[in-house]
Formats: structure tokens, C-alpha cells, sequence
């Protein structure tokens, strides 16, 4: 906390009240960006699986090369948004046992793509 006289006031009191309110206003100004924050990345993460989901649907309707390609990238990809949470992202990632869910979901996708892959060779 930075300290300084006031000229302009009538006591220092004032001053330190002020920069006091100032860093506990910050904090919470910090805290509701990290909940918009965590709520945008949450988002995110649910639209990359419903992608996924969405190309897995294709790839199932008309398997080919390049559709069962586009699901496994994007299955990759949403496994790589299911890691383990690490510091300092801890906002940014789904709740464990959601993750947990949702990292089985993958295994089920990639046995589900070697299965469409056999019957497109």
C-alpha cells in the first residue's frame, strides 16, 4: 500500500481509508473477472465438445477419411482441455468429476472412430 500526506485534506486518515477501499474494490473487481473468466472458458470448452459431438454425428452418418480426421482432431483437442487443472488456470477448466466424465467420453469416441475406420477400409 502506497502511503502519502494529503495537502488538500484535513487528515491522513482520510487518505489511507481511500487507498484502503481502492485495493479491496480491486479485489473484488479481480474476482468477478475471474468468474466471467471461468464462466467464457467453460463455455468454450462445452462448445468444443458439442463440435466434437456434432462431427462424430457426421462421421457416423458417412464415414470417410476425412470425417473420421476432423472428429479425432477435434476429440484431441478436447481431451487436451481436459487435463489435469494446473495453476494458475484453475478457473479455466471443468469441475473434476465433469472433466473426469467427459475424459471417458473421449475413450468411448476413439473406440467409436476405429470402429468407423474399419468399415471405411
Amino acid at each position: 500500500m502506497r502511503c502519502m500526506r494529503s495537502t488538500d485534506g484535513p487528515s491522513d486518515t482520510l487518505v489511507l481509508h481511500e487507498a484502503k477501499s481502492k485495493r479491496g474494490s480491486r479485489k473484488s473487481v479481480n474476482q468477478a473477472n475471474r468468474k466471467i473468466d471461468s464462466k467464457h472458458a467453460l463455455e468454450e470448452i462445452a462448445a468444443y465438445i458439442a463440435i466434437r459431438d456434432g462431427l462424430l454425428t457426421e462421421a457416423e452418418k458417412a464415414a470417410t477419411c476425412e470425417s473420421l480426421r476432423r472428429v479425432a482432431t477435434a476429440n484431441d483437442f478436447v481431451e487436451t482441455c481436459l487435463k489435469p487443472v494446473r495453476s494458475p488456470y484453475e478457473a479455466q477448466f471443468l469441475a473434476e468429476v465433469d472433466a473426469a466424465s467427459e475424459r471417458k467420453r473421449c475413450e468411448m469416441v476413439k473406440v467409436r472412430i476405429a470402429q468407423l475406420g474399419r468399415r471405411t477400409a
